[in-house]
C-alpha cells in the first residue's frame, strides 16, 4: 500500500507540555508511520478560549498508509491513551488539554465528513501560530532533502 504524506499539528497546555508532545510523537511513530520532518517548538497563549496555561506546539510531517478516517481513529486513541478522554467536539468549546493532535493536510485530498475536514482551514488560513509552525515545517523538510 502506498504512503501518504500527512501534516499534523500537536499541542499541549496541561502538565509537562514538552514531555506530552515528545510522548505523542513516540506514539505516532509507533502506530501511524515514519515522521519525516518536524517544525520548531512554539509556545503560545490559547486561541479561541481563555486559560492561564501556555501551549507547547509542533507540526509534523508523517508518512502513513491509513485512510483519513482510520488515521483520525488512531489519533483519538493516542489522545485517550495520554489522558484526554473527550475532545472539544463533545464540549462544543475549547478547553485545556494534555494533548491535541489535528490532521492539517492529508496529501492533496480535500475531504469533509461529520468528524473530519481536511485540509484544516483554521490552521492553514486563520491561526498565526499554525502558519508559523507550518512555515517552519516547510523549512525543515527542505533541509532534509
Amino acid at each position: 500500500m502506498s504512503q501518504i504524506k500527512v501534516i499534523l499539528l500537536l499541542g499541549s497546555n496541561i502538565g509537562d507540555t514538552k514531555k506530552n508532545i515528545d510522548d505523542a510523537i513516540g506514539f505516532l511513530e509507533d502506530s501511524i508511520g515514519e515522521i519525516t520532518a518536524q517544525s520548531k517548538i512554539l509556545y503560545t497563549r490559547p486561541v479561541e478560549f481563555v486559560s492561564c496555561n501556555i501551549f507547547c506546539n509542533i507540526a509534523l510531517s508523517i508518512n502513513t498508509h491509513f485512510s483519513p478516517i482510520v488515521l483520525l481513529k488512531k489519533i483519538k486513541n493516542i489522545e485517550k491513551l495520554m489522558g484526554r478522554a473527550l475532545d472539544s467536539g463533545f464540549y462544543r468549546e475549547y478547553r485545556d488539554r494534555i494533548i491535541d493532535i489535528d490532521i492539517v493536510r492529508y496529501g492533496n485530498l480535500n475531504f469533509s465528513s461529520k468528524s473530519l475536514e481536511v485540509p484544516h482551514k483554521k490552521h492553514i488560513e486563520e491561526r498565526a501560530f499554525s502558519k508559523e509552525l507550518l512555515n517552519s515545517l516547510k523549512i525543515s523538510e527542505k533541509h532534509r532533502l
